[in-house]
């Protein structure tokens, strides 16, 4: 795992220092887990088995694997980590479809052959980005909350050391922190296209079947400054704004978005500020 120095010690209020906790397999390095532990101001427990944790109801949990994020006690699903080389990104990596994925369209990419310059303003764990970067962008990355800030560094780290993923991943630069401070200082046309992602209120509890979003439910909550950060992309975007939502969910308060593209559970607004470069 890389140093995390660039990591945000939780702020004193936070809930999550009553849940949420550092641990190791046997197999992982004990000196990086309680490095990140102390980093994010966390209690660091040792060698634990998850399922037979009970005074916290998530880990970050530490193996062979990489970094993981875990719920514990019995009947708890798997980890979720930022991974990139196999599983689901693997997969959409070497079968995805190129710019035809949605995207890609949303931002563009089967209009211009431009390398673009993109900002991913509410990370997570990075999967768009690393689309976006497989075909051709140039990713620059904030995610301003520490414990997903961890679980992404540490899933670059270990698509660096992947001969066939290290490119993708170099065009991908990480910043710990708020996008929003970034881009209210950037001023016009700082970048090509902003991306957006907000975590959102949500109202349907079916929306939650997926584990990455019980878990980041949990960690994160809702940004509840979707709109400042729409403002703020649209004042330093050179192209576009796209902005990820539920398919069925309203837009962003704000402007309309001109255009969108659709799929079978999301969709992507699109607020479009001139043409791209053909």
């Amino acid at each position: 795992m890389p140093s995390s120095s660039s990591h945000t010690e939780l702020p004193d209020s936070s809930s999550l220092r009553h849940i949420l906790a550092v641990a190791h397999s046997p197999l992982a390095e004990p000196g990086v887990a309680r490095a990140l532990a102390t980093e994010l101001g966390l209690d660091w427990l040792g060698v634990v088995a998850p399922k037979q944790v009970r005074d916290y109801g998530l880990l970050l949990f530490m193996d062979e694997h990489g970094l993981a994020l875990q719920q514990t006690g019995k009947g708890a699903p798997g980890p979720v980590r930022a991974e990139f080389v196999s599983g689901k990104m693997g997969y959409r990596r070497e079968h995805g479809g190129g710019a035809g994925q949605l995207v890609a369209r949303a931002v563009g990419l089967q209009k211009t052959r431009a390398p673009l310059q993109v900002l991913d303003a509410t990370a997570g764990l990075g999967q768009d980005a690393f689309v976006l970067a497989s075909l051709g962008c140039q990713m620059t990355l904030f995610e301003r909350n520490p414990v997903i800030h961890a679980l992404l560094a540490d899933g670059l780290y270990r698509a660096a050391l992947n001969e066939t993923c290290a490119p993708i991943a170099a065009r991908m630069t990480l910043h710990a922190g708020s996008s929003l401070d970034w881009m209210n200082q950037a001023g016009p046309e700082a970048v090509d296209v902003v991306y957006l992602d907000p975590m959102f209120p949500h109202r349907d509890k079916s929306a939650l079947v997926k584990k990455e979003m019980q878990v980041f439910r949990q960690v994160v909550g809702d940004d509840d400054d979707a709109s400042q950060l729409l403002e703020a992309a649209l004042a330093c975007a050179r192209y576009r704004v796209v902005v990820k939502r539920p398919r069925k969910a309203p837009a962003i308060a704000g402007p309309e978005p001109a255009a969108r593209v659709e799929g079978k559970s999301s969709r992507y607004d699109i607020y479009p500020i001139r043409a791209l470069p053909a």
